[in-house]
């Protein structure tokens, strides 16, 4: 999901710290020598640059100059031929950097005015290691002990031979159970796993965490869209109740967890309060896949599953139908971004005028992730409701998108709603790309396989991002899904976003459809093509989980940049044999190629690789993708829960323990990364994959037949063997010849 400041109201970001202490030691590690790099940079961050802003690194290695906007989310370009270019770069969606003080006193007045907290583990720069002890100071005493020192040695030896051992029970830590395997242990092609883990308890410790997050919410924030819980405030983003931003999102994580009561007070604000007449503009994509997106799913939920959390018949209420009639005002309003020149909606509407805006940033331009990441939501309302016409809204998007003729199926990350063409070149599956890609197989599923025309686009894009994105890392050959700032032609760039790792689990559920590995090989379809593309999605997988495991707390950073191999290995070059495990303590080069720059260090509660393992453990049933999410569910246990009942935070520096907190929780904390952890760690006839297609936002829908009213209305224009648009005339023509003899013969 590619979140952004939907109603252009964030403050500045403040300038990134300087200096970090102790960076370069690690938990679990005492090897020597470099294992991640820490980059600082200096600049200022610009918060509304357009497309053609330019900014040029110098000094390979070193700390880059910067122009216009803050370069520090950047590394080095790789070249993968012998093009030595720089590249021209786009400056990403801003974000917040460490708040740490240049000389660290703020943090040690933290320290010391923080109550000590059960387990918590001691900073690793204290001047006694832990297996320190006093020096001995009367050797006749000792003398006269070692001998029967020894004799209860060898008697603790022959006990531990003779199995007496196993009668004792193993010390488990407050977070983990005695029969988890230790952190980083688990191999990624090793098949389907056995566990003992009991994984109801697990789910239900998820439920807890989601009951504790909402109960810090409704007692300090109720109804408030922004929630900062360490302060205990919050914030309206458009006065003066809102548009629901925590509590339309989270409903259908209540519903799928049976959270009775708290949904009902949920839904009697939806019923009471919600009201989206509302004189100010918003980011259209933003609130189609969290506002209209989770009374959808609510609706369907509701409707579908109506013994999960029911909802008591009130007299005088809206009754059944509230979700969906909330749900269509809502998208009646948002019609008007889509009434732009070229289809492409404006990046922002103003709902009470039903008129849509261009972007405050970004020279105007719509980002193409946003524009192309609506169609779930109005395809499946258009069904519900019979209504046509947001069904043509969102499928003309893809017609003037797919007109653009982009190679390899691979586009620029921003769209004019002017024109309908692309500006600047900068292609990435990180922010403002994401979610492109992931609706085009999403789209084919949802309306069950009957628009192939989306298939083919998905299948041109993969192969795309194949030939061009993929490369692999310097010293563990771990697969990046890096970016092309400026191109297909120029440079490639070993950057990926949390964000992208939504990817790996999209990958594995366009090879199989939703179906299990096992049946999709039954089905007797099985080709080599399906075979490379599983085998992408886990390499895909081990590289996300790297950047859990780079870090102090387990969580992963914002952003990870890598080193990759000079010049770039391509895949078209060979795919190089990569390490099978990801270890803390033997082979330790795999943490030399993760390249985590300062101000990236940030983790605001992603949901996109626990989304992942929840595709890959439904779809595999690799029992890994359930430790590595037990593991990572722990470490925000652990690092960003909150004393007193005070809910769940973001933290600033994943690899700084504890990590210093951000005080604010994100919608998505609760509706899609809790969520997920639920579904992961639940049995499988829950939302089964081959019948629901989820939004980026983690709505569930429900797959259809298109029936007589709906239908692909679009056809892509001609193309040669290469992709490229050819002349329609010429290709009416080429076409003629064997049409005539075709109807000569019969």
């Amino acid at each position: 999901m590619n979140t952004r400041d939907p109603f252009n109201i964030r403050r500045q970001a403040p300038a990134p710290a300087f200096a970090y202490a102790n960076y370069f030691t690690r938990r679990n590690s005492n090897q020597p020598g470099p294992q991640v790099q820490f980059r600082q940079t200096s600049g200022s961050r610009d918060q509304s640059t357009g497309p053609e802003d330019v900014n040029k690194p110098t000094k390979a290695g070193g700390a880059s100059l910067l122009t216009g906007a803050d370069m520090s989310s950047y590394g080095q370009p790789v070249p993968s031929g012998s093009d030595s270019r720089q590249p021209t770069m786009q400056p990403r969606r801003a974000t917040n950097p460490p708040q740490n003080s240049t000389n660290g006193v703020s943090e040690k007045l933290g320290n010391m005015l923080s109550p000590a907290k059960e387990n918590e583990e001691l900073p690793m720069y204290k001047d006694k290691p832990y297996n320190y002890s006093p020096s001995q100071r009367k050797p006749p005493i000792y003398r006269r002990w070692r001998l029967p020192l020894m004799l209860l040695a060898l008697l603790v030896v022959l006990l531990y031979l003779s199995g007496a051992h196993s009668k004792i029970p193993k010390p488990t830590s407050i977070h983990r159970t005695g029969d988890e395997k230790p952190k980083g242990s688990f191999g990624v092609f090793s098949g389907k796993k056995k566990s003992t883990a009991n994984w109801s308890e697990r789910r239900e410790r998820v439920r807890d965490a989601f009951k504790v997050s909402w109960a810090a919410y409704e007692k300090s924030a109720w109804g408030y869209d922004e929630f900062h819980p360490m302060s205990q405030t919050s914030r309206q983003m458009v006065e003066p109740n809102g548009v629901g931003w925590i509590i339309v999102d989270a409903l259908d994580t209540m519903i799928l967890m049976n959270l009775t009561s708290q949904l009902n007070h949920a839904r009697e604000w939806v019923s009471t309060t919600l009201s989206y007449d509302l004189n100010h503009d918003i980011n259209t994509f933003e609130t189609t896949i969290r506002m209209l997106g989770g009374l959808l799913s609510a609706h369907w939920l509701s409707e579908t599953y109506p013994n999960m959390a029911p909802v008591p018949k009130v007299k005088g209420s809206q009754g059944e139908d509230l979700y969906l009639e909330k749900a269509t005002d809502l998208a009646d309003r948002l019609m008007g971004a889509y009434e732009s020149p070229s289809g492409i909606p404006y990046a922002s509407v103003n709902l009470h005028q039903r008129k849509g805006l261009p972007s405050h940033a970004d020279g105007g331009a719509s980002s193409t992730a946003e524009a192309a990441t609506l169609q779930l939501e109005m395809k499946y309302l258009a069904k519900l409701t019979g209504e046509k016409n947001y069904w043509d809204a969102a499928e003309k998007i893809m017609k003037v998108i797919d007109d653009n003729g982009m190679k390899d199926g691979l586009l620029p990350i921003f769209i004019s709603a002017q024109d309908g063409k692309f500006a600047g070149n900068n292609i990435r599956l990180g922010s403002r790309g994401d979610s492109y890609y992931e609706y085009l197989i999403k789209q084919y599923l949802q309306t069950s396989s009957k628009e192939p025309i989306y298939l083919e686009l998905w299948d041109q894009a993969l192969a795309g991002i194949q030939k061009h994105l993929i490369t692999y890392t310097k010293y563990a050959n771990m697969t990046v899904l890096g970016e092309r700032p400026n191109g297909l032609d120029d440079q490639i760039f070993p950057k990926m976003d949390h964000l992208v790792c939504f990817m790996p689990g999209t990958i594995a559920l366009g090879v199989t459809g939703g179906k299990t590995v096992a049946q999709a090989k039954e089905s007797g379809n099985w080709s080599d093509k399906q075979e490379r593309e599983m085998k992408l999605a886990k390499e895909l997988m081990k590289t996300c989980w790297g950047m859990y495991q780079v870090t102090a707390t387990g969580l992963a950073p914002e952003i990870g940049h890598f080193r990759l191999h000079d010049p770039a290995i391509m895949m078209s070059d060979g795919i190089p044999k990569s390490i099978d495990e990801l270890t803390q303590s033997s082979n330790i080069q795999w943490r030399m190629d993760y390249d985590i720059h300062i101000a990236d260090f940030h983790n605001v509660q992603r949901p996109e690789f626990v989304e992942s393992l929840f595709y890959m453990w439904r779809i595999t049933g690799d029992q890994t993708y359930r430790d590595w999410g037990w593991e990572i569910f722990e470490s925000f246990e652990k690092h960003t829960v909150l004393p007193d009942g005070k809910g769940y935070s973001s933290v600033n520096n994943v690899d700084q323990v504890p990590p210093p907190t951000r005080d604010n929780m994100e919608s998505f904390w609760l509706s899609e990364t809790l969520k997920y952890f639920y579904l992961l760690f639940g049995p499988d006839d829950i939302l089964p994959l081959d019948e629901v297609v989820i939004n980026t936002e983690a709505h569930p829908f429900p797959r259809f037949e298109p029936g007589k009213l709906f239908s692909t209305g679009w056809k892509r224009k001609p193309r040669d063997r290469e992709g490229n648009i050819i002349n329609e005339n010429a290709a009416a023509a080429t076409n003629e010849a064997p049409a005539a003899a075709s109807s000569k013969n019969a």
